[in-house]
């Protein structure tokens, strides 16, 4: 049996394309067999059993998945959240294009990538809502450091 590695920081985790691909069947229906990814991925790739479970042994191996035994079925289940993949994902692709700051990055995606009426609402909702979060976190620290 491989041993399991630690589980990865949320910054040093990077998928490969079939990594993700794999994930995103595992997050949805784990625990779950290899098989079962197979399947599910058949559509978009025509991968062949032994590929879909050799991948998924090396994401063991690496630490993205971990194997639970149940007589001889063996099913996999992620050590990394979504949240965490997207966010070293993100990170590395922040680091990469734009020196880790996220004003470019924004400025970048309204200025090249064009925002639909709907996708620039969206953002200055998301972006609404984090300002009355952090003034009333910084109103708590406020009257928490006159007390």
């Amino acid at each position: 049996m491989p041993r399991l590695k630690k589980t990865k920081t949320p910054n040093s985790i990077e998928l490969t394309e079939a990594e993700w691909d794999i994930m995103k069947v595992v997050w949805e229906k784990e625990p779950c067999a290899a098989g079962t990814v197979q399947e599910s991925l058949a559509p978009g790739r025509n991968w062949a059993y032994s590929t879909v479970k050799t991948t998924m042994d090396r994401m063991v191996e690496k630490g993205l998945l971990e194997i639970e035994r149940i007589r001889n079925l063996q099913l996999f289940k992620s050590r990394v959240s979504e949240v965490d993949a997207k966010r070293g994902e993100f990170r590395k692709m922040l680091k990469r294009a734009f020196d880790g700051a996220l004003t470019p990055m924004m400025q970048f995606l309204v200025e090249h990538e064009g925002l639909s009426k709907e996708e620039a609402h969206q953002l200055r909702t998301i972006m609404e809502k984090q300002d009355k979060e952090s003034g009333r976190k910084e109103k708590a620290r406020n009257e928490s450091s006159h007390q």
